[in-house]
């Protein structure tokens, strides 16, 4: 702890504010401090560089008695706020101002301002909502849209309604949704003061590639030979130092080795940083430097002396695949927004220049703003906090959107999952457990649960890992954290943090390094424990999806693994698996105990019934045996099922069957009810009705092709009326000539296919359906060959016989062909009669 300096607290703020540095936020501040007294809450808009993070947490610290809580997106930024503000002071961090962040904090009892993450401040509101000794709380950078910012502010309007009325709240961004904060803030809306930002002009120099940034891999080394070129142009073009955003650690790592040989400091900046490393990229050098940094400088961080931006055009956001159980930050293009932001940290102290590594007609295409984390994020977290605060589905919480429905159901199955929530959605007391630790819900059950077998030390030094970067070289988590025991110190004190978090468990079960890691790994993340396809280096994942490993990978030939880390590229169906361990099948067991299922299937496979008892765990099958006694209910439903698949043609329908199905179906068009629907829509609509009982018996295909399906018919015969089918449709007709002929029903119109001589003395063709319809006729010739057609026999005797007559009779002179068919003998001879 620092004692701080001997003019005391309310000195060094005086004297600060007596004569402010010279930030456009200073003629506003009056005002802020006003508005925030009369109303409790206020918002201040105003863009980077305007100096609001360094003027408006002193001003209200100097208004009020208790301390000031000031909240930043980032530890880096934390720091960064808390040491400028600390040298305004002339004071070391820990006096009049100090900070907090995850393992650090620097504090004292005459600490008035105290910068923290969000994250910090969640943590305290769940352990203790009042604020104890906080008379206000200014939340910087809302405009970011962080799942935790915007949660932190959600809850500090509830504690604000329902707990301390006179808590302070004061929201501070960057963008124009001050109106729409300021509306959820307090009641009527908060009043909002906007402070102008007095930049030099910036030229834009556009710079676009001459291929794509990215493809199916990610960023090409292409397009980083490309933002490197562009940074050597601008050191040559322009002066003054260079900040350079690209989207992530790895490619500032890339675009520093490619500035190798250039006469200057080339200095990186990410949130992964140790403290010193970060420090030295945010102080003026001897040398000119080129400050290589994420989004992280985009608006939380003043970089001094900097004259030209070098944009990339990319950004990192979070994207959750549901479906698939798939989750991680995704390169998207940067928002129109983001863009001025940055080109804005060229302006800050001088005129300068923005060098963007995109096409001028691109730019009005891209998105206006960042989408907000909470639509596109994992919501595991957010969902244990919700429950934590008691408010499980946020109903009644001042969330700036609400959470998408599909993503917070998802979220609660993993919670109910790792035991952290109950059926109905509670908080359990190990949720509440998890919640504490400063880690996603995943790692902290497996903290918990890995630490009585591997030891506490070990578990959090895996867990730290798993938390800090899961992407490693050929996907080898095991090798990846053996590099970082021996090296990077920060992951180590993380590590040291979270052991202190955990109480040690006497008699802990040894395992090898290999099956450490995998042990936690698939306690964080149960559904994605993997096992080997036959295929090689394919795997089926406990929830469903397909991942492989990467060529090359010292992974490959390991029967099961826990994936840490997964993504999928546009068009593949399987996801390409970046962070693994090994595991065995007990330890995957194990940690996915709540994925364990036993069941018996019955299932139609290639036109049979096939019934099997197996275990799986998720969408992997164990164990798979045959089962020789079903349920008749599931051998009905699975030929139920595979009907519906390969069609009613898949029965043995034979003649009868297919005769009385159209006669049922000709009586149902034409009279309707209560003659049955028999399509194959309505059949298989009501199986169970006509089918059912049959269905009970049938195991194989043998067994389906001896299926009575006339006799299940007969079962939709509606009675008393089924005793006059015969007389509504029946089977045959007896013709003039004596002879029994069927009638084909399978048309839309029945038809009766008889010889012309059958049919003399005929004067009217029959009618069926209680003298609905009348039989279409086929009149054929002596070789059985259609001569006419007609359901009008009386018209077909006057004006189309005489023409079939003269047609046909000198190719059949011995069959009889009378002048007049209506009065002449019928007959089934082939001679003419004497």
């Amino acid at each position: 702890m620092v004692t701080g300096s001997a003019r005391g607290t309310a000195g060094a703020l005086a004297s600060l504010l007596a004569a402010p540095p010279d930030l456009p936020v200073a003629a506003a501040v009056e005002q802020i401090v006003a508005r925030l007294s009369a109303a409790g809450a206020v918002v201040v808009q105003a863009p980077p560089g305007t100096g609001k993070t360094t003027l408006v947490p002193p001003a209200v610290a100097a208004a009020v008695k208790g301390r000031v809580l000031v909240t930043q997106p980032r530890r880096i930024a934390a720091r960064a706020a808390a040491r400028r503000l600390a040298g305004l002071l002339g004071e070391s961090v820990g006096a009049t101002v100090g900070y907090t962040v995850r393992g650090e904090r620097h504090v004292s009892d005459a600490t008035r301002v105290e910068v923290v993450t969000t994250g910090v401040l969640l943590r305290r509101l769940q352990r203790d909502p009042e604020l104890p000794g906080v008379s206000v709380v200014i939340l910087d950078e809302v405009h970011e849209r962080h799942l935790d910012a915007d949660l932190a502010l959600a809850l500090l309007v509830d504690v604000r309604t329902h707990l301390r009325p006179e808590l302070g709240l004061v929201a501070m961004s960057a963008t124009v949704e001050a109106e729409r904060t300021a509306a959820l803030l307090a009641t009527p809306s908060a009043p909002v003061v906007t402070v102008a930002a007095a930049t030099y002009p910036v030229d834009v120099v556009w710079c676009p590639p001459r291929a794509g940034r990215a493809d199916a891999r990610g960023i090409t080394p292409a397009f980083l030979d490309h933002v490197a070129g562009v940074v050597r142009r601008a050191c040559d073009e322009r002066l003054g130092d260079v900040l350079v955003f690209v989207p992530g650690a790895r490619e500032i790592d890339g675009v520093a080795r490619r500035l190798a040989g250039l006469d200057v400091d080339v200095l990186p900046l990410h949130g992964r940083l140790a403290a010193r490393e970060q420090d030295r990229a945010l102080r003026p050098g001897p040398r000119r430097r080129v400050v290589v940094s994420t989004a992280v400088a985009e608006s939380s961080l003043t970089v001094p002396g900097v004259r030209v931006v070098v944009d990339a055009g990319l950004a990192r956001e979070p994207r959750t695949d549901l479906r698939r159980g798939m989750g991680g930050l995704v390169t998207v293009s940067v928002s129109r927004a983001g863009a001025e932001q940055r080109a804005g940290r060229a302006g800050r102290e001088a005129p300068g220049a923005v060098y963007r590594c995109w096409a001028a007609e691109e730019h009005p295409r891209l998105v206006p703003h960042p989408v907000p984390e909470i639509l596109t994020a994992d919501l595991t977290g957010f969902a244990l906090e919700l429950a934590a605060w008691g408010s499980p589905d946020g109903t009644g919480l001042a969330l700036l959107d609400p959470s998408p429905p599909a993503a917070m159901a998802a979220a609660r199955t993993v919670l109910v999952g790792l035991g952290a929530l109950d059926d109905a959605g509670r908080v359990t007391a190990r949720g509440r457990a998890i919640a504490r630790l400063p880690v996603d819900p995943r790692l902290g059950r497996a903290l918990l649960d890995a630490a009585p077998v591997l030891g506490t030390t070990r578990a959090a030094e895996i867990v730290a890992v798993l938390a800090d970067d899961v992407r490693a070289d050929g996907a080898d988590l095991v090798a990846a954290w053996r590099q970082v025991r021996h090296g990077r110190g920060d992951v180590r004190a993380q590590a040291r943090r979270l052991a202190g978090m955990v109480d040690e468990v006497a008699g802990n079960q040894r395992l090898t390094d290999d099956l450490a890691v995998g042990l936690v790994v698939a306690l964080a993340h149960p559904e994605r424990i993997a096992r080997r396809r036959s295929e090689g280096t394919s795997y089926l994942m406990v929830g469903g999806t397909g991942a492989a490993l990467p060529p090359g990978s010292a992974l490959q030939g390991y029967d099961w693994l826990a994936v840490a880390d997964v993504d999928r590229a546009p068009g593949r169906r399987d996801g390409i698996i970046r962070a693994a361990a090994p595991v065995d099948e007990d330890l995957a067991s194990t940690a996915a105990a709540a994925f364990l299922r036993y069941d018996a299937s019955v299932t139609w496979q290639e036109g049979r019934v096939v019934a099997r008892r197996r275990t799986k765990l998720g969408a992997i099958t164990l164990t798979s045996a045959p089962l020789t006694d079903p349920a008749p209910a599931d051998v009905v439903a699975a030929v139920h099922a595979g009907l519906a698949a390969d069609g009613l043609e898949a029965l043995p329908w034979r003649d009868g069957a297919r005769a009385l199905r159209a006669r049922l179906a000709f009586l149902h068009r034409a009279l309707g009810a209560p003659w049955p629907d028999v399509s194959d829509d309505a059949l298989l609509a009501d199986l169970d009705a006509w089918l059912g009982p049959d269905m009970a018996r049938v195991r194989t295909a043998a067994a389906l092709q001896r299926v009575d399906v006339l006799g299940a018919l007969r079962r939709l015969l509606p009675w008393p009326e089924a005793a006059r089918l015969d007389a509504l449709a029946p089977e045959r007709i007896e013709v003039p000539s004596g002879s029994r002929v069927a009638v084909d029903y399978t048309s839309e119109q029945p038809v009766l296919a008889v010889r012309v001589q059958e049919a003399f003395g005929w004067r009217a063709a029959p009618l069926l359906a209680d003298g609905r319809v009348p039989v279409l006729l086929h009149l054929l010739s002596p070789a059985g060959r259609p001569a006419a057609v007609t359901a009008d026999l009386a018209s077909f005797w006057a004006t189309g016989y005489p023409q079939v007559r003269a047609d046909l009779r000198g190719r059949y002179p011995k069959h009889a062909w009378p002048e007049d068919p209506t009065t002449a003998t019928p007959t089934r001879s082939v001679r003419r009669p004497r």
